[in-house]
């Protein structure tokens, strides 16, 4: 934890001095946000050879539901600008996006708080707003865009992007440290080059860097988990829990392709989890790939801050042809959370500048799972239809 407070305290030093030299009185602004999502699904399949005696496995039973709705405040001040919201999804209050940030200028900042922080090509995107309708599995089981409790600094200037990040646990957010007895921490990176940055004609080349230690059992362990790529019914895709950990990289290797009204990105995972008393490290991988095509609409525009795709224009019909392979078996470390792999269509409907309709189906499967009281293999094919509302 030493590095996060120091980190902190220069960044409150840096902040108050560049606050000093304002002279001119500043306008103070408040926005209401908030998001609605609203559901249905239909499962063909998938609950083959599930007993319910004998697996603690989830069935698909098809239906509606609102996994996210939110409140929220944007305040401004000058340089300064804050953001607070509240989740209540499936009638549970929880917190999600609360932090301050401070503009240096138009190509630095720092933002400290609840938030995620940037890793990859999906740190562009909110979970409402993932083209693919729900975020790539790898994405979920890497564990990639949490919500932490963070300090970050931003660079983004002409061709460049940079985000560094120090970091403790979520946890950290809803539990005091001496009820922690310990809390975990990490730092991450993620740096990207664009030769090409303008609108209908993108090419990004990024990296991304982690280094965590660890968040479970006494802080001794690491669980990842991800779900079949649905809200409506939740159900376990992929389960590996690493004891003996001491601590973990990620890696993930990044790129965007833009032309007119095609799009391509892409996103590589690694990572490595090292273990104490003479057990095997713990290696897993997997990958993902999205085609992007505007039907109806102009071109795709491109977002400097988020460095990455803009949101489509109102009235843009989009089809999203997407696939992802996720290995989260390691023979050597002896486990084996299972091999998944997933290919889907979307159709996105932008209607006006706040909502947005989506129609997805998709094929998704897991095997070699090894898991207690799980099936070793499972496939659903799903269709699922969305109405979002974000102001």
């Amino acid at each position: 934890m030493k590095p996060i407070i120091i980190a902190l305290a220069c960044a409150a030093l840096a902040t108050m001095s560049a606050a000093a030299d304002d002279s001119a009185e500043p306008k103070f602004t408040v926005r209401p946000t908030g998001r609605i999502l609203m559901d249905g699904a239909v499962y063909l399949g998938g609950n083959d050879n599930l007993d319910p005696e004998t697996s603690s496995d989830k069935k698909f039973v098809d239906g509606v539901a609102i996994p996210d709705l939110r409140l929220g405040v944007k305040a401004g001040y000058g340089k300064w600008k804050a953001k607070v919201d509240v989740g209540f999804g499936y009638g549970k209050v929880s917190l999600k996006d609360v932090y301050i940030e401070y503009d240096f200028n138009e190509h630095n900042l720092i933002k400290g708080g609840y938030f995620c922080p940037q890793f990859g090509l999906n740190s562009e995107t909110s979970s409402s707003m993932k083209p693919s309708y729900e975020e790539p599995t790898s994405n979920e089981f890497f564990y990639s865009n949490p919500r932490l409790l963070a300090l970050s600094y931003i660079f983004d200037k002409g061709q460049y992007f940079a985000a560094v990040t120090a970091y403790a646990e979520a946890a950290a957010m809803t539990n005091n440290a001496t009820d922690m007895g310990k809390q975990a921490w990490g730092g991450e990176t993620r740096l990207v080059w664009r030769p090409r940055h303008a609108d209908g004609d993108a090419l990004q080349i990024g990296y991304s860097f982690n280094y965590a230690t660890p968040t479970a059992n006494d802080h001794s362990a690491f669980s990842f988990t991800s779900n079949f790529p649905s809200r409506v019914s939740k159900v376990n895709l992929l389960n590996a829990s690493i004891d003996h950990a001491r601590g973990m990289i990620k890696m993930s290797p990044e790129l965007l392709l833009i032309k007119n009204n095609f799009a391509l990105e892409a996103q590589y995972y690694y990572m490595n989890v090292a273990r104490k008393d003479g057990f095997g490290n713990y290696r897993a991988q997997g990958a993902y790939g999205l085609f992007r095509a505007l039907i109806l609409g102009g071109i795709y525009g491109y977002n400097h801050a988020d460095c990455g795709m803009a949101t489509p224009a109102p009235k843009s019909l989009e089809v999203v042809l997407g696939y992802n392979y996720t290995n989260a078996n390691d023979s050597h470390a002896g486990i084996f959370g299972g091999i998944s792999q997933d290919a889907s269509c979307t159709f996105n409907y932008y209607i006006n500048q706040y909502m947005i309709a989506r129609l997805r189906y998709s094929y998704t499967n897991v095997r070699d799972r090894h898991v207690a009281d799980l099936l070793s293999s499972r496939h659903v094919n799903t269709i699922e239809a969305r109405l979002q509302i974000i102001f």
